[in-house]
Protein backbone atom coordinates (compact mmCIF):
# COMPACT_ATOMS: atom_id res chain seq x y z
CA UNK A 1 0.00 0.00 0.00
CA UNK A 2 1.40 3.35 -1.06
CA UNK A 3 1.88 5.78 1.80
CA UNK A 4 3.12 9.35 1.57
CA UNK A 5 3.88 11.55 4.56
CA UNK A 6 4.57 15.25 4.08
CA UNK A 7 6.21 17.64 6.51
CA UNK A 8 7.92 21.00 6.54
CA UNK A 9 5.02 23.38 6.08
CA UNK A 10 4.46 26.44 8.22
CA UNK A 11 4.07 30.19 8.24
CA UNK A 12 6.66 32.44 6.66
CA UNK A 13 6.91 36.09 5.70
CA UNK A 14 6.92 37.16 2.04
CA UNK A 15 10.35 36.64 0.57
CA UNK A 16 11.10 33.80 2.95
CA UNK A 17 11.89 30.16 2.33
CA UNK A 18 10.55 26.76 3.30
CA UNK A 19 11.51 23.20 2.50
CA UNK A 20 8.89 20.51 2.20
CA UNK A 21 9.58 16.82 2.65
CA UNK A 22 7.63 13.78 1.49
CA UNK A 23 8.61 10.26 2.52
CA UNK A 24 7.14 7.38 0.55
CA UNK A 25 6.67 3.73 1.46
CA UNK A 26 4.94 0.68 0.08
CA UNK A 27 6.20 1.06 -3.48
CA UNK A 28 9.42 1.15 -5.51
CA UNK A 29 10.15 4.83 -5.02
CA UNK A 30 12.82 5.12 -7.73
CA UNK A 31 10.39 3.89 -10.40
CA UNK A 32 7.62 6.34 -9.62
CA UNK A 33 7.00 9.85 -10.83
CA UNK A 34 6.92 12.13 -7.80
CA UNK A 35 5.29 15.53 -7.73
CA UNK A 36 3.98 18.34 -5.59
CA UNK A 37 0.54 19.87 -5.98
CA UNK A 38 -1.12 22.67 -4.07
CA UNK A 39 -4.64 23.80 -3.39
CA UNK A 40 -5.49 27.28 -2.21
CA UNK A 41 -8.86 28.09 -0.61
CA UNK A 42 -11.58 28.28 -3.24
CA UNK A 43 -9.26 27.11 -6.01
CA UNK A 44 -8.63 23.83 -7.79
CA UNK A 45 -5.63 21.72 -6.97
CA UNK A 46 -2.77 22.52 -9.31
CA UNK A 47 0.52 20.89 -10.25
CA UNK A 48 3.51 22.76 -8.84
CA UNK A 49 6.53 20.59 -9.71
CA UNK A 50 7.33 17.05 -10.76
CA UNK A 51 10.24 14.66 -11.01
CA UNK A 52 9.94 11.69 -13.33
CA UNK A 53 13.22 10.16 -12.22
CA UNK A 54 16.44 11.11 -10.50
CA UNK A 55 18.15 11.65 -13.86
CA UNK A 56 15.44 13.45 -15.82
CA UNK A 57 14.86 17.18 -15.87
CA UNK A 58 12.10 18.26 -13.49
CA UNK A 59 9.06 20.26 -14.51
CA UNK A 60 7.53 23.34 -12.91
CA UNK A 61 4.45 25.46 -13.10
CA UNK A 62 5.19 28.85 -14.64
CA UNK A 63 4.16 30.54 -11.40
CA UNK A 64 7.01 28.91 -9.44
CA UNK A 65 9.80 28.65 -12.02
CA UNK A 66 13.03 30.10 -10.72
CA UNK A 67 11.77 30.08 -7.12
CA UNK A 68 10.95 26.44 -6.35
CA UNK A 69 13.18 23.40 -6.77
CA UNK A 70 12.06 19.78 -6.63
CA UNK A 71 14.57 17.07 -5.86
CA UNK A 72 14.51 13.45 -4.80
CA UNK A 73 16.68 11.01 -2.89
CA UNK A 74 15.79 7.51 -4.02
CA UNK A 75 17.87 5.94 -1.27
CA UNK A 76 15.82 7.75 1.35
CA UNK A 77 12.50 7.42 -0.51
CA UNK A 78 12.10 11.16 -0.14
CA UNK A 79 11.10 13.98 -2.44
CA UNK A 80 11.76 17.59 -1.49
CA UNK A 81 10.37 20.94 -2.51
CA UNK A 82 12.64 23.89 -1.82
CA UNK A 83 10.60 27.09 -1.92
CA UNK A 84 12.32 30.46 -2.05
CA UNK A 85 11.12 34.03 -2.54
CA UNK A 86 7.73 32.99 -1.28
CA UNK A 87 4.73 35.16 -2.09
CA UNK A 88 1.32 35.44 -0.43
CA UNK A 89 -0.18 33.74 -3.47
CA UNK A 90 1.87 30.63 -2.66
CA UNK A 91 -0.34 30.12 0.38
CA UNK A 92 -2.01 26.72 0.02
CA UNK A 93 -2.10 23.16 1.24
CA UNK A 94 0.73 21.32 -0.51
CA UNK A 95 0.28 17.66 -1.42
CA UNK A 96 2.80 15.04 -2.39
CA UNK A 97 1.80 12.70 -5.21
CA UNK A 98 3.23 9.40 -6.39
CA UNK A 99 2.25 7.67 -9.64
CA UNK A 100 3.56 4.74 -11.67
CA UNK A 101 5.72 5.72 -14.64
CA UNK A 102 3.06 4.95 -17.25
CA UNK A 103 0.77 7.74 -16.05
CA UNK A 104 1.14 11.08 -17.80
CA UNK A 105 1.56 14.25 -15.72
CA UNK A 106 -1.44 15.84 -17.45
CA UNK A 107 -3.87 13.97 -15.18
CA UNK A 108 -4.29 13.94 -11.43
CA UNK A 109 -3.92 10.26 -10.57
CA UNK A 110 -1.97 8.11 -8.17
CA UNK A 111 -1.56 8.31 -4.41
CA UNK A 112 -1.64 11.39 -2.23
CA UNK A 113 -0.24 12.48 1.08
CA UNK A 114 -2.31 14.17 3.77
CA UNK A 115 -1.08 17.64 2.82
CA UNK A 116 0.93 20.27 4.64
CA UNK A 117 -0.15 23.89 5.08
CA UNK A 118 2.06 26.68 3.77
CA UNK A 119 1.08 30.22 4.75
CA UNK A 120 2.92 33.24 3.41
CA UNK A 121 1.90 36.35 5.29
CA UNK A 122 3.39 39.37 6.98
Amino acid sequence: QVQLVESGGGRVQPGGSLRLFCVGSGFTFSNYKMSWYRQAPGKERELVAYSTSASSSPGYADSVKGRFTISRDNLKNTVYLEMNSLKPEDTAVYYCNARPPYFDMSVQVGSWGQGTQVTVSS
